[in-house]
């Protein structure tokens, strides 16, 4: 980003009258507001991907009014939840009930930032980039834990007590079999970790070893139970806690958490392509420094994202909700021990081969 700002203000005579921190200021701004477009209408739209696939897998349409194929269905609920009356219960801690949203959405924001989308397409191109990624997305407990105690209910601390659990302990084998790469690769430069997998499809890292093999999986499953989605949902079970820690949120705030959910879905299929499988890489060898080359690496990115988007959706509508302790026991005692293993195993085979 600041490569790109330096050489627009060194093209433009207008600019280099313009002090370079505010040049530097209004490009991150513009950046940022560029970033939250996309991921917001990407989000809206894995709404209607997510209604759409539900509907064909029980028999029905789904919605299809709203534009062509009813593409246009998320802003019509979005205008719906923006006229709804913005209700605060009189006994909650109306302070910290107002910012919760906001916090819970900027976690899983903020870690956009981060993540590549294509060859030079990242915003900021940090060099322990999967941490960053990783530690931002953690933020997203503080807001729930704010947002369930301030709300003053007893159905919204149950939701609140059950998302922490589930989340703060999922996020070990999430962390764990992403490392598997990381260790392999020997960076946490995310667009590093992309570029060490170009070539034929078996650069890829999920092929190219044992750990990384069973990783793939791990971290898809955690992801799905970082993410509370079914059959790892506890935190909004609806037939025991209503709506979990959100039930006394309603209008644009409820659907602050609604596009946090789905926005947190495309970044983990997003990290799914980029770590495991290829990024932008096509499976072929193909020169990525054209522009078009770019674009057309992105629309793979693109695509990959939208097939692990798609698995997410029809496990939520295929498998039954698990019991509480099925859901920790499954963190516990099957996700993090194997992780540890995949771990050791990338390792040794740093150790033994040099990551060949």
């Amino acid at each position: 980003m600041k490569e790109l700002l330096d050489r627009l203000v060194e093209g433009s005579s207008l600019l280099q009258a313009v002090p370079r921190g505010l040049v530097y200021t209004t490009g991150i701004l513009l950046a940022c507001s560029g970033v939250l477009l996309l991921v917001s209408l990407f989000a809206g739209e894995i709404v209607w991907m997510e209604r759409r696939i539900s509907g064909r897998m029980q028999a029905r349409i789904g919605p299809n009014r709203v534009g062509p194929q009813g593409l246009l269905q998320f802003l019509a609920d979005g205008v719906k939840l923006l006229a709804k009356e913005d209700v605060i219960p009189s006994s909650a801690d109306r302070g910290v009930f107002v910012i919760a949203p906001y916090i819970v959405f900027a976690g899983v924001f903020a870690a956009f930032a981060a993540v590549p989308l294509g060859a030079g397409l990242v915003p900021a191109d940090l060099p322990f980039g999967l941490f960053y990624v990783l530690a931002i997305t953690s933020v997203e407990v503080v807001g729930v834990i704010m947002a369930g105690w301030a709300s003053n209910s007893k159905w919204s601390i149950l939701g609140t007590m059950r998302e922490v659990a589930q989340v703060i302990s999922y996020e070990m084998p999430l962390a764990i079999s992403a490392l598997t790469v990381a260790v392999l690769a020997g960076t946490l430069n995310l667009t590093d970790i992309v570029a060490q997998q170009s070539g034929w499809v078996w650069n890829w890292w999920v092929f190219r070893s044992p750990a990384t093999f069973v990783g793939f999986f791990l971290f898809f499953t955690a992801a799905l139970a970082a993410l509370k989605r079914a059959p790892f949902d506890l935190p909004e079970a609806e037939s025991e806690l209503v709506a979990g820690f959100h039930t006394e949120y309603t209008g644009f705030r409820f659907a602050i958490f609604f596009l946090a959910e789905y926005a947190g879905m495309f970044l983990f299929a997003l990290l799914t392509a980029i770590l495991f499988c290829g990024g932008w890489h096509l499976g072929v060898p193909v020169d990525l420094t054209s522009g078009l080359a770019r674009a057309a690496g992105f629309l793979v990115l693109f695509l990959k994202a939208c097939a692990f988007l798609f698995v997410m959706i029809w496990v939520r509508w295929s498998l039954p909700r698990y019991r509480v302790d099925k859901v920790m026991y499954l963190c516990y005692k099957v996700l993090l021990p194997w992780s540890v293993v995949a771990l050791v195993v990338a390792a040794l085979q740093v150790l033994l081969t040099g990551g060949r």
